[in-house]
């Protein structure tokens, strides 16, 4: 049995704020911080011991999972950082307050933005300061790569080539208990892949900050069964405050 824990950063400023983050790269909240330190306590204590790391170039993604490795006494393990597992890119969103936003356009068509599978936000002009194209990060990434606004099949379209020659192949090979900590979108498009969840129904998949979510797998990576790690109807309500996040007050 082989086991992939994905696990979203814990809330960062921004998440607090309500703000639209993508690609910007802001830190966590203290709440955040807090969230991390009580997932690595769970992940402990339920036994978990990872070989592997992955997360994203984000230090809300970074952050938390540094917190969760050293609660488990494991700071020590390889952790690879791409790209790929960023945040959708939300474009000229980027910074706008979620609530005000859906004053502005309607509670529907900021949930088209958010949610929908194929609708992108209005995409950023290459040189606005929020571009990846502005971001020494980002220079190592072929410019055709890089985007100025995405909609979640986009987020999936970079990420699974990652999932499935990077991360499937080194389960197979050499590890049987990684994690993932990245980001609201970027795991939902892991997770549509692994459940074969409809374009139609990932719009309602909201994942709940530093909630650790197991997928276990037989030797081939074949999907066996998943679970959310922690008590169901805690989890019931943070998946419900992350689905109201963006509805006019």
């Amino acid at each position: 049995m082989k086991r992939v824990v994905l696990i979203r950063h814990g809330e960062s400023v921004w998440n607090k704020e309500n703000r639209f983050t993508g690609w910007t790269d802001v830190d966590l909240s203290e709440k955040g911080v807090e969230e991390a330190h009580k997932a690595g306590k769970l992940l402990k204590k339920e036994g978990f011991h990872f070989e592997k790391a992955y997360t994203s170039y984000l230090k809300r993604a970074v952050k938390t999972l540094n917190v969760i490795l050293d609660e488990m006494d494991l700071d020590w393990i390889p952790v690879e950082k791409t790209w790929r597992l960023n945040e959708k890119h939300y474009g000229m969103l980027q910074g706008l307050n979620k609530s005000e936003t859906a004053e502005k356009y309607g509670d529907e068509q900021v949930l088209i933005w958010r949610r929908s599978y194929d609708v992108p936000p209005t995409e950023l002009a290459k040189d606005d300061p929020r571009s990846p194209f502005m971001d020494p990060r980002y220079k190592g990434v072929d410019e055709k790569d890089l985007p100025l606004t995405e909609a979640l099949c986009h987020t999936v379209d970079r990420i699974l080539p990652y999932w499935n020659d990077t991360v499937v192949p080194e389960m197979k090979e050499k590890y049987n208990e990684v994690i993932i900590a990245a980001h609201g979108n970027s795991l939902r498009g892991i997770i549509k892949h692994l459940k074969g969840i409809s374009d139609e129904n990932i719009v309602s998949l909201n994942l709940p900050t530093a909630v650790p979510y197991v997928f276990e797998f037989d030797d081939n990576m074949n999907l066996v069964k998943d679970y959310f790690l922690g008590d169901p109807e805690e989890i019931k309500k943070l998946m419900d405050a992350v689905a109201n996040q963006a509805k006019k007050k």
